[in-house]
């Protein structure tokens, strides 16, 4: 079972990825690893192993790097502005992307995504607890 812990402005909401439920923590915290990228606009990054995935303030938000960073493509024509991606530590084709209030799921490295139904808070943060 794979869930998405989402850091709102009212509290953690703990998404199951597979049946959509949603649990409420309303002291609960959310620590993304810091990631650095040296590039414009970014507004978060996360990294698994080689692959580094960053929004970034602009259309489509999202950048791709298979290589730590050396080469970038970008990614996520059809999504909204983001606020906040997390990859997964066992399989980094495994991608959430936040916008405002909106959770999407890749599952191919940020290739084709789909929208979780449930509609949040204002998501400040994210990060995938395998």
């Amino acid at each position: 079972m794979t869930r998405v812990a989402a850091a709102t402005v009212d509290g953690v909401f703990v998404v199951d990825l597979e049946e959509e439920w949603v649990e409420h923590d309303p002291l609960g915290t959310v620590e993304p690893d810091p990631v650095r990228v040296e590039l414009p606009l970014v507004v978060s990054a996360a990294a698994a192993g080689s692959t580094v995935i960053a929004v970034v303030g602009r259309r489509p938000p999202l950048v791709v790097s298979y290589d730590a960073g050396s080469t970038w493509r970008e990614a996520g024509g059809g999504l909204p502005e983001g606020r906040a991606v997390a990859l997964s530590a066992d399989d980094p084709d495994l991608v959430v992307f936040a916008g405002r209030n909106r959770l999407y799921v890749s599952e191919d490295g940020g290739r084709f995504w789909r929208a979780l139904a449930l509609e949040l808070p204002e998501i400040e943060a994210v990060a995938i607890r395998d």
